[in-house]
This record gives structure tokens, sequence and C-alpha cells, in this order.
């Protein structure tokens, strides 16, 4: 579970970083603009990609085969939330793509507000109770598959989203 608190850190910095692109709208359109579309890129890539993956394809379904009740409740509603996300940034992706910059920022706000919840959930209820469903052992194969999933996905893009993140979150700092 470790390795996916470590990429909730990281993904809610930058959910940081898309509420505080506000500033950059007016201020300087062209560093809002890139900054937004880094951001759309890192959702999209490691969020998803990465994070949302390994929880789908490794940790839920784990879940749901050792307690059934899992799949309708708390699951699902991760589940659609992961859908949700989808739908919210094609429609950043959308606003920036027609210039719409306020609408983008909207979006981008509101999606930003929903993955933070969405966060909470998984580190307050599903990680604990995967960690109450699990032994050690189980827990450790479960990582090993993370990591693999990892590998396969590409070690080096993760890291160049996570560089990626944390270079964006100190120019918007510094600017």
């Amino acid at each position: 579970m470790k390795l996916l608190f470590e990429e909730h850190e990281i993904i809610s910095n930058a959910v940081s970083s898309a509420k505080a692109a506000r500033v950059w709208l007016e201020a300087d359109p062209l560093f809002y603009e890139q900054t937004i579309r880094s951001l759309i890129l890192f959702f999209r890539d490691y969020s998803d990609r990465y994070h949302h993956y390994k929880e789908e394809e490794i940790l839920f379904p784990e879940m749901c085969r050792r307690n059934e009740l899992l799949a309708g409740g708390v699951i699902h509603e991760m589940l659609d939330n992961h859908e949700t996300f989808r739908q919210m940034l094609a429609e950043v992706e959308e606003s920036m793509a027609e210039k719409k910059y306020e609408a983008a920022q909207h979006q981008l706000e509101q999606y930003a507000e929903a993955l933070f919840d969405h966060i909470a959930v998984e580190n307050e209820e599903v990680f604990q109770a995967a960690a109450s469903l699990f032994s050690d052992a189980e827990l450790e194969k479960i990582s090993f598959r993370f990591l693999d999933c990892d590998r396969d996905l590409g070690t080096g893009r993760k890291e160049e989203l996570e560089n990626s993140a944390r270079l964006l979150q100190s120019a918007m700092m510094n600017r």
C-alpha cells in the first residue's frame, strides 16, 4: 500500500498546482496554457495510466475476490470515480483546445476537488480495508505486482512524470 500512498502524495501536489493555476489565467496566459497542458498530461498519464490502472487491474479485483460486498460498495464507487475523472479531463482538454481558458480552469478545479476527495476515501477507507483483508505476505505479493505493472508501463516514464509534477509546482511557486 506504501506505493499507492506515495503516488497519492504526488497526485495531491499536482491537484494543488491545478487549483493554484487560476492566478496565471490573466497574469501570464502563455504560462497558464503551458501549465494546464502539463497538468492534463500528468493527470492522464500518471494518475490514470499508472495509478488508477494498478487499482483497477490489481488491488480492486483482489479486494473483491476476498470480500464480494466491496464490489457493489466502495470499489464500485471508486471505479465510477475513475471513469468520471476521464470524462472531466477530456472536457478540460476540449476547453483548452477551444481556448476557453476560464471554462477550462473551472472544470479543472472541479476535477481537482473531486480527485482530492477520492484520494481521501481511498486513503481512509479503501487502503485500510485492504490492510485488514490481506496478510502482510499477501500485501507484499500485491506490492510486487504493482512494481511489475510500473515496469511494464515504463518506470522511466513514470519518473519523468513525477519530476515534471515537482518542477511544475516549483515553477508556479517561484514565478
